[in-house]
């Protein structure tokens, strides 16, 4: 009987034992959660902008990872830069315009370019001509596997004047660097090592 009773005391504390050990396991379950569940709260909330309107109303604006955007910049950079560079009216203030604008998106390499167009009165026969000059980029492949990134630019110009329209293609090639974000660079961005690999007449079709 006593022997019984002893067994009876023994399996009752490896039950207890068993029983501790399982709510210790819940326990400590239960803190990991809440741990990761208030870390995970909290990087949420981090991704949250919130910004006064006139001091009146709230408005909530979420923020995004910039790295997740910089191939979309820097593709929106280059055609910006293109655009600005290339698309030419016969007006030499809007030219001007158009070309200090491009300049800013990037180095001397553009610059030099542009005196050199200048120089071999190309500008000037454009407002002579009254020729529009209009760039479509077709498709902008950055490599970012190594830094600076390197921009291959596909492109076709179609030239415009009274009689005819001649269609040219486009092909640059440049460099990306990282720059400071301002109200003229808004990517962030600077073309470094600007290159016309190729532009040569495609078509011409008369009005």
């Amino acid at each position: 009987m006593e022997f019984k009773s002893l067994k009876n005391i023994e399996t009752s504390f490896r039950q207890i034992r068993l029983f501790g050990i399982v709510f210790v396991l819940l326990c400590a379950a239960i803190v990991g959660y809440s741990v990761w569940s208030s870390y995970n709260f909290a990087q949420k909330q981090r991704e949250k902008i919130y910004v006064l309107d006139g001091g009146k109303s709230l408005m909530l604006a979420l923020s995004q990872d910039l790295s997740q955007n910089r191939p979309a910049e820097a593709r929106e950079h280059v055609r910006r830069f293109h655009e600005l560079f290339f698309t030419l009216s016969p007006d030499k203030s809007a030219i001007d315009n158009n070309i200090k604008r491009a300049l800013l998106l990037a180095d001397k390499s553009a610059y030099n370019y542009y005196t050199d167009f200048a120089e071999k009165g190309y500008y000037n026969r454009i407002i002579a001509g009254n020729i529009n000059q209009v760039v479509q980029v077709d498709s902008v492949v950055c490599n970012f596997d190594r830094y600076p990134y390197l921009v291959n630019t596909y492109a076709r110009q179609m030239i415009i004047r009274e009689s005819n329209v001649t269609e040219r293609s486009l092909v640059t090639t440049c460099h990306l660097l990282n720059a400071t974000r301002s109200d003229n660079n808004p990517n962030g961005f600077t073309i470094e090592g600007f290159t016309i690999l190729e532009n040569k007449d495609l078509k011409t079709q008369e009005r």
